[in-house]
């Protein structure tokens, strides 16, 4: 089989059929429109949970086709476990993520496996999410969860729901961009989301619906909605323009941007360029809030619905937080129960959820589909986390246990990705499970979380996934601290 350099894989969207030679042997829906492709029953503001629905439908491997361009996607678990292997395949570059490119360009998520700057930038970064940093980061993530439930004290005295994914979007931006960047968006004295919200979302949305348009067509289909496109873009490089500008103004605070300003490569002593800093920052802005986001917004929906889940959960942080008032960095990681709620949350729904490999050189998938080098798939994570062949029957159901120490352990590998897979995974894992679980617990210690009456959930689609219309209603609560009543009366005798 031919191989070549790794920086002849081809790069952005190429349609599958450039690189399955045996593409006919993969099913598809059925219904193929000529010229147009798959459109009956598809719907362009969802497409991920329609390619679930086909996944349904047609097996672990299929393909869908929107006008010129066929895509492949996996979510059997045997097949997307060949699709780690980082020696068959790399992180593929396309869909969405190359749209983000003119503003995000060779930033850590959207740089191609050949341009250097990802891997400098990894390699400055990853001391900024060793465990030393991680425990300077706590206390801002105390303070910012803080705000939070200032505000949603408030709301719940007044008698008000509170909008979750909005919310959790401050929280989360705000953490972000304390903690790596020095910086106060001041998003809960907002009435409404801050402009650098509107602008990401705005992006995002905009890579996703280049997806579903024909390139020759985007101009004429898109021309007010590029307008807007480049609109948010020249406001996000604004923004984190100024940012970094008030940095070399006012100096370090040995941060995520200290490091990309000061620190050198400790091998080549090669530094991050003014431009790539930029796109860096706007990487870490966007993927470091909009993904955690999502992620408790889903948990936040499932433990409102399922009581004895939020019971067992809260019972928790009380035995283990007992009565105090700041929860340390260790006191966290003890709360194994409330990460299992987490995990079983992105099991459902990854809010990244999917995650593109390509072949390093010309390769069998399963034994069976041929795959020339550059040749690329889908990994659908949210069917993937769904194979009953893995998770069982009842994979669709809400079920924390699944990620007990001994379920896990009994599991294959690579059948729980929530964070991509490979050199390529999400290198701010650990931050954001770190500040989830933290506010989980807060949260839980502080409310009794109930459902809107007839609230059912709607997943809302921007390259990541969020609950659309969450709101919940609050109560106020006394931690209970076990044995704390016992003391108190011996204390009395």
């Amino acid at each position: 089989m031919a191989e070549t350099t790794e920086a002849a894989l081809p790069k952005g969207f190429r349609s599958a059929e450039l690189g399955w030679p045996e593409l006919h042997r993969i099913p598809h829906p059925p219904h193929r429109v000529p010229l147009v492709g798959d459109v009956i029953g598809a719907n362009v503001r969802s497409p991920l949970q329609d390619s679930m629905k086909f996944g349904r439908q047609l097996g672990p491997v299929f393909r869908r086709r929107a006008f010129r361009n066929e895509i492949v996607f996996v979510w059997g678990s045997d097949l997307a476990a060949e699709l780690a292997d980082e020696s068959r395949f790399a992180k593929h570059v396309g869909l969405g993520i190359a749209n983000l490119r003119p503003v995000a360009g060779d930033g850590l998520f959207t740089a191609y496996n050949h341009e250097p700057n990802w891997q400098l930038a990894h390699d400055v970064l990853a001391p900024g999410f060793s465990r030393e940093a991680m425990e300077g980061y706590h206390p801002m993530m105390l303070a910012v969860t803080e705000r939070l439930t200032d505000r949603w004290d408030r709301e719940q005295a007044a008698g008000r729901t509170v909008d979750v994914p909005g919310d959790m979007t401050k929280l989360t931006l705000e953490t972000i961009a304390r903690t790596g960047f020095g910086h106060d968006f001041a998003s809960f004295e907002r009435s409404r989301p801050h402009p650098f919200v509107n602008a990401m979302v705005g992006t995002l949305t905009y890579a996703q619906r280049l997806n579903v348009v024909p390139v020759p067509l985007a101009p004429l289909l898109l021309r007010g909605a590029s307008r807007r496109n480049a609109a948010d873009m020249a406001y996000l490089n604004r923004t984190v323009d100024a940012v970094v500008a008030s940095r070399r103004a006012d100096g370090g605070e040995g941060d995520l941007l200290d490091r990309m300003l000061e620190t050198a490569h400790p091998e080549t002593g090669a530094r991050l360029a003014p431009e790539n800093i930029r796109r860096q920052v706007i990487t870490f802005l966007i993927a470091g809030h909009e993904t955690t986001s999502g992620a408790l917004s889903f948990a936040l929906h499932y433990l409102a619905r399922h009581p004895a889940v939020a019971a067992r959960a809260r019972a928790e942080v009380d035995r283990v937080w007992g009565d105090t008032g700041r929860p340390g960095y260790e006191q966290v990681a003890k709360l194994r129960y409330v990460r299992r709620v987490l995990d079983e949350s992105l099991r459902l729904w990854p809010t990244a959820p999917a995650f593109a490999r390509e072949a390093r050189h010309d390769t069998l998938l399963g034994g069976v589909h041929p795959m020339r080098q550059g040749a690329w798939a889908l990994v659908l994570t949210a069917m993937l986390h769904r194979d009953p062949e893995v998770w069982g029957a009842d994979a669709e159901e809400f079920d924390p246990d699944r990620f007990d120490a001994k379920a896990v352990r009994a599991r294959p590998a690579h059948t729980f990705k929530p964070f991509g897979t490979g050199a390529r995974a999400c290198i701010g894992r650990q931050f954001a499970l770190h500040e989830a679980t933290l506010v989980l617990g807060l949260l839980l210690r502080r409310y009794d979380l109930a459902p809107e009456p007839g609230y059912r959930l709607r997943v809302a689609e921007r390259l990541t996934l969020m609950p659309e219309g969450l709101r919940l209603r609050l109560e106020r609560r006394t931690p209970v601290v076990p044995g704390r009543e016992a003391t108190l009366a011996r204390a009395a005798e």
